[in-house]
């Protein structure tokens, strides 16, 4: 099976939930099985996600089965999701019992509940897939835009045990999820500990609940994985005054944490006996890419470390030529067997084959120092990483010309900061919080600007340093 879940004892634990819900192995792979069978033919699934066994068993019966599940945000709005549906004309969704409202009048009948979910056909014929197919997952700048990353079952499985070889992890580990498993970071976390025999404790909770760390002391969490974002509330919570005994390691992902708060995490972690991990990765690669020992946390402030097992980092110059020279700037180009198919944009893309053959370029700007480890020094295109999910720019200004018809937008930012600039002063206070909605991210990463005209060239494109000039 999948991640080799059929190997691990049948009696041990799988799946626990904070409502307390345990699935040994036995039985998660008997769920497999019957999902696969109360579906005909080869199927494009569309999977509504939680931090519950009824999401992990869904998305697990696709892959065992040789359906193609797009993994979906349980909070997808409601237009996106009817553009996606549109657009790629499922044969099933699968999708939590009280979440059934939001796919109202496109299914035909339900064909099977399990833990919480249901099976909902919709009479749509199955789309021609390629054979390597086996994953769908939106990019994290893809907001609005039908824009898919396309998986293989080679790309998953070779990600999760390359991450369960450097994290050292073995059938004793317990990681909690603190990241929602349709974003590449949470779930790699399910994959590489499904791939290690673990056992997976789900919750829906958030890190700033108590409940959440009374559910990680009462079933002994031995890992917690965040991005910079949850850090920080990390800080704020005052968790390094908690009695986190039995968690060994933490990881971080997602986006680059300060400089001050890795090593303060480093040293705290180190205090305690404990692993801090950081690592870099994009959903085009599957997840991880890359990361930092947990010994060179601290004399490697800043960097995203070194290439995971079986994978390779090259640096590439404008000129298309690669680096050797230790320090100096150019592309990251990544390769390695998690490399993505390629990128779906529409229903008929599912047929193609491997179109990166296992090279990546980043976008990223990165440089190598003399002993091998990897910094970035920024984005060759204009994405940033707000909370750990990448934001284009320039589809944040087409989502505020298309609801503020008649104003002109301009968007700029770094990590977690997004500075809006708009023409229309009477729209300025109320764009932060629409797009705050829009994007599902909270409203103090946006700062909203008036300003009478936006800096042009003569050809008429924005430039952008000038209103950089002016934050």
């Amino acid at each position: 099976m999948i991640f080799s879940i059929d190997k691990n004892p049948a009696g041990e634990a799988a799946l626990v939930d904070d409502s307390g819900t345990s699935i040994t192995y036995g039985e998660l792979n008997g769920y497999v099985k019957e999902f696969g069978n109360r579906i005909k033919g080869r199927a494009l699934i569309f999977c509504f996600c939680k931090n519950m066994p009824g999401s992990v068993i869904g998305y697990l019966g696709c892959l065992e089965n040789h359906h193609v599940a797009l993994l979906l945000d349980k909070n997808l709005e409601q237009q996106f999701l009817e553009t996606l549906v549109e657009i790629y004309q499922p044969s099933y969704f699968w999708i939590p019992t009280q979440l059934r409202y939001k796919i109202t009048g496109m299914f035909k009948e339900l064909i099977y509940e399990a833990q919480g979910y249901e099976l909902f056909s919709t009479g749509n014929e199955a789309p021609d897939m390629s054979d390597e197919l086996s994953l769908l997952l939106t990019t994290s700048g893809s907001m609005g835009n039908p824009k898919l990353v396309r998986l293989s079952r080679d790309n998953l499985v070779s990600n999760a045990q390359a991450i369960a070889d450097y994290l050292q992890l073995s059938p004793e580990e317990r990681p909690v999820t603190s990241l929602p498993m349709n974003y590449t970071y949470g779930l790699s976390v399910i994959n590489s500990h499904l791939i290690s025999g673990g056992s997976i404790l789900l919750t829906e909770k958030s890190v700033v609940q108590q409940e959440f760390w009374d559910f990680v002391k009462e079933k002994k969490a031995t890992s917690f994985s965040g991005v910079p974002y949850t850090y920080e509330l990390l800080k704020k919570i005052k968790i390094m005054n908690q009695d986190l005994t039995s968690i060994r390691y933490f990881t971080q992902a997602g986006g680059k944490l300060s400089s001050a708060m890795q090593k303060e995490f480093a040293v705290w972690a180190k205090e305690k006996g404990k692993r801090f991990y950081i690592m870099y990765g994009q959903t085009e690669a599957t997840a991880r890419m890359s990361y930092l020992p947990e010994e060179r946390c601290l004399d490697k402030i800043g960097s995203i470390g070194i290439p995971i097992p079986g994978g390779r980092f090259l640096i590439k110059a404008p000129d298309g030529n690669y680096i050797d020279k230790p320090d100096t700037v150019g592309e990251l180009i990544y390769m390695g067997s998690n490399v993505s198919l390629g990128y779906a944009q529409c229903r008929k893309d599912l047929i193609n084959g491997d179109e990166n053959n296992g090279v990546l370029e980043t976008g990223d700007m990165a440089r190598k120092d003399e002993d091998g480890y990897y910094y970035i020094a920024g984005r060759k295109k204009r994405f940033i990483k707000i909370y750990g999910v990448r934001i284009g720019l320039d589809e944040c200004e087409q989502l505020l010309i298309n609801k503020y018809e008649g104003a002109e937008f301009a968007c700029t930012g770094c990590d977690d900061e997004l500075h809006i600039y708009t023409t229309d002063s009477q729209i300025n206070e109320q764009v932060c919080s629409w797009l705050s909605e829009v994007l599902h991210i909270s409203r103090k990463a946006f700062t909203s600007h008036y300003i009478e005209e936006i800096p042009k060239n003569n050809a008429g494109k924005k430039l952008y340093s000038g209103l950089e000039l002016k934050n």
